[in-house]
Parts: C-alpha cells; structure tokens; sequence
C-alpha cells in the first residue's frame, strides 16, 4: 500500500558495530502528533529507559533470572520504606513459570496488582504514590515494567525451545517524564481488534503505561472465562493520552494463521460478555500504527532470521534523529550510577 510520509526517523543502534534502522512515518492524525511528541522528547534531551527498551530477545543480558532478581529487589525496597504497604511474595524461576513452562500468569496478575495499588492510574494516582520519596517510586515503577518484561522474556525463551521462528521480540522507547498529549476522534479509527496483529517492522504509539492492562492483556493473562468484576487486575481502561514514546515489532506477524484467528474470535466474544462492543474505538484496543522500518534500506533483507541476527548484537539505541531534532544516549543501563541517575530525573 502506497502511503504520504511524512518523516524519516533513524535509530542507531549498537556501540562496535552500529547499524541505522530507518522509520518511513506515515502521514495521519495521530502520526502528525506523535511526530511533533518525538521532536519534542530529543530536542528536550529526555532520559531514555536502556532498563525497559529490548523485551523479548531470549538470549540477551535481561533474562530471567536477572529480572527476577531485580523484581525482588524492587519488592524489598518497598517493604523496607515509608509507605503503609507491604509485599509478602518473593520471585523465583520455580514459582514465576507454569507447569507447562510458559509464565505463571497468576504470579505476575499479583505483581501489577501491588503495582496498581501502589501507584493508581493517569487519572486517580495511589495516595501511597504521593507518600512515598523518588527512590520508593522509582521501586514502584518497576514492579509495572518488570513484570512485562519478565513475560515477554518468559514468552521468547519458550519459544526458542519450542517454535524458535515465533520468538516475540519488540522495541520500546520509552523516554522518562515524556509530555502527554489527548487522543481525538480521528486518531482512534487507528485503533481496533485487527490492529492487535502487529507486522515486522511495524512502528506503533505505545501503550500508556499509567492506564494499567488493556482488554487483550487481560484477556490472554486471566482467561476466556474471566470475567470482568473476578478479575485480580482492577485497572482496565482506555487509553485517552499517548505521548512521543513508540513501540518497533520484531517478531512475525501472526494474523494469517488459524490460531491467531481463533484466538481473536474468542476475544471479541469474550468482550462482548464482558459488556463491551468489540467494534468501539473507544475502548483502544489493538496497536495505532505510525510507521514502518524500511527492512531492505536497513538490514539488507526482509527475512526475519537474518535481521533478528544483526538486533541480537546491537541491543542498545545510541542515537535518534528526526528531520527536525537529534539526541544521543551514551549511557547504559549497566552503568553503576544507572538507577541513581534515573531517580535524580524523576525527582
């Protein structure tokens, strides 16, 4: 399909062997905001999450075990703080998998759960969120971000064992105390169920991560049968802010096959004995896309195998450029003084 562009937007990634990923930005309403959100970011020099960047790359440094460690070490620092809140579970590979080897969705329900409580939603912050100092937050923060990373690592890691040609990985730029700006009317005929399916290369506006779960979320974690006043999350709501912040999809894209088809039909059932109409927009479901990598230009090449071999050593964003602004990031999230320049930011 033929589409007006309006932008080019380059990433340089990796340090001894860089590589540019270049983004074709669709001209439309949403792309226009999301464009001048992103221009603002780098002319702003905001500080870019390297520790909520990578999901899903199976063999990289962020395994398991490592994010397990860092959940637990989130969970003792609340516990040990101010606030009124405690936290009695502690993470391990045993107790964080299922029977079947895939992730214990009722361990990690429980995890943005304590986050929910903890910190509240873009409209009705926790007052435990207000009590609590920078260092605290910055914990509670990655009760939200580890989980999902955990799982989508969990996810991968299965796969590469199982059906090594479905790893999930993705990348999230995340940028920290990124301006919000409102969605409109327009920009939500982006959204709906057929936009759940994401292509390779695909760049989309990221969830906000203040709304808690969306529907699909809730829905492959708790269940076909769940139902909405069971369920162990409790915020489920539409996403009306975005902000500069963008999500690349690495992974194939599922929507031909019969399983991914089935498992949509089950969702719009699923939502329709929720109460919800599965063709309103408003309800935000599924991924607004904004763009797209041009693969050839950059990797050389369309086959997945080959451009996930040349992510799989460049793990790290060093610079990004638009027409209009450029910012460089030669930080990593290995630094030691990576956590406490994160919580100086969000002070």
């Amino acid at each position: 399909m033929n589409r007006l562009l309006l932008d080019v937007v380059e990433l340089d990634l990796g340090t001894d062997d860089p590589l540019t990923v270049y983004v074709n930005v669709y001209d439309n309403s949403l792309s226009r905001k999301w464009l001048a959100a992103l221009d603002n970011i780098l002319e702003q020099d905001l500080h870019l999450e390297k520790n909520y960047c990578f999901l899903g790359f199976a063999e990289g440094n962020r395994n398991g075990e490592y994010l397990l460690a860092q959940i637990n070490r989130s969970i003792a620092a609340i516990n040990a703080s101010s606030i009124d809140y405690r936290i009695d579970n502690y993470y391990t590979m045993s107790n964080a998998v299922d029977a079947d080897h895939g992730v214990n969705h009722l361990q990690f329900n429980l995890l943005h759960r304590y986050f929910e409580d903890l910190q509240g939603t873009a409209h009705k912050p926790s007052p435990l969120y207000a009590q609590a100092d920078a260092r605290t937050r910055w914990h509670i923060r990655q009760l939200n971000l580890l989980c999902h990373e955990f799982e989508s690592w969990q996810l991968s890691w299965r796969k590469l064992k199982t059906a090594p040609d479905w790893l999930r990985p993705s990348q999230l730029m995340c940028w920290l105390n990124a301006p919000r700006f409102a969605l409109t009317e327009e920009d939500l005929e982006l959204f709906g169920i057929d936009t759940i399916n994401r292509r390779l290369g695909g760049v989309y506006v990221g969830v906000n991560k203040a709304v808690g779960k969306h529907h699909w979320e809730v829905f492959c974690d708790e269940g076909a049968q769940s139902r909405i006043g069971e369920l162990t999350t409790t915020t489920l709501q539409a996403q009306t802010l975005a902000a500069g912040d963008f999500d690349i999809e690495w992974a194939k894209d599922p929507g031909a096959f019969p399983w991914q088809i089935k498992q949509l039909e089950e969702f719009r059932l699923w939502l329709t004995a929720n109460g919800f109409d599965p063709e309103d927009k408003t309800l935000t479901i599924g991924h607004p896309q904004v763009g797209q990598v041009d693969l050839k230009r950059s990797f050389g090449t369309e086959d997945y195998r080959r451009i996930w071999a040349k992510l799989n050593t460049r793990l790290d964003v060093q610079a990004v450029r638009t027409s209009n602004a450029q910012a460089a990031y030669p930080y990593s999230w290995t630094d030691a003084d990576y956590i406490e320049r994160q919580i100086k930011e969000l002070r």
